[in-house]
């Protein structure tokens, strides 16, 4: 049977703000993308996070980003080799250390945002991204843009990859994501999100802003788990991917 992994970024709530409902989208996902602090989340959330994706054995990635809490993440920056590797390692391993305190491991990374678009088209920062994967775990896999030339880029270097779609984004007609600055970038529509996706895991194709079938392969998919409605859109994805016959596993496995 047809199989897919469904991903949600967690663990973003910072002392008494709040970000998402954490425990009602680890009940529909299948992996779990936990902040490690830099773009978001405290420790002891995180820890909760870890915890609870560990009593319903959600897989957990390292959700790495940018150090720019003021910004979540979100805003271009350009360190240097030596700061981006330095960093990336560093949060990599404080969730391994929670991860282990919560009875559960870290098995994949997810950079985040800012971060995430840069490395699929920047090969000096991914290349630095990747060094620092390797350097802590080369057996983590990466998770990458679907189609992006990170992929090729990662996989040249060892690191297994895992190419994802977002639910709850447009797509360009070249396979790359619409800027959240344009009107449009992110869609609500539970049902109409639901059914793009499983025609995309049945055919490989979803459309574009411009109404232009574009192909895509991806082994899993992301809801945000910080947009409104998000558990109500995960929970009608979860629902029409296995009412159309598909299995949701995670990738990776978490034993």
């Amino acid at each position: 049977m047809r199989t897919i992994d469904l991903n949600s970024d967690l663990g973003e709530s910072f002392g008494p703000w709040k970000m998402g409902d954490d425990e009602a989208v680890i009940d529909v996902v299948t992996s779990a993308n936990v902040a490690c602090g830099f773009h978001a989340g405290d420790p002891a959330g995180i820890l909760r996070t870890l915890r609870a994706a560990a009593a319903r054995g959600v897989a957990v990635g390292a959700h790495v980003g940018y150090r720019d809490l003021a910004g979540f993440g979100r805003r271009n920056m350009d360190p240097t080799s030596d700061e981006l590797i330095g960093d990336v390692i560093y949060q990599i391993g404080a969730l391994k250390g929670l991860a282990q305190a919560a009875g559960t491991r870290v098995t994949y990374v997810k950079p985040h945002g800012a971060l995430y678009n840069t490395i699929a088209t920047d090969a000096r920062q991914a290349d630095d991204v990747i060094a620092a994967i390797q350097a802590v775990d080369p057996e983590l896999v990466l998770m990458a843009l679907a189609g992006s030339p990170l992929v090729a880029q990662a996989k040249g270097a060892g690191l297994r990859v895992i190419e994802e779609a977002f639910a709850d984004r447009a797509y360009t007609s070249d396979g790359h994501l619409v800027s959240r600055r344009q009107e449009g970038a992110v869609l609500h529509d539970a049902e109409e999100v639901a059914r793009r996706m499983v025609r995309l895991v049945r055919e490989g194709v979803i459309d574009s802003i411009d109404g232009k079938p574009t192909r895509i392969k991806a082994q899993s998919i992301c809801v945000h788990g910080d947009s409104p409605g998000a558990v109500e859109m995960a929970r009608c994805l979860r629902l029409r991917l296995q009412e159309a016959g598909l299995v949701l596993r995670a990738f990776v496995d978490n034993a």
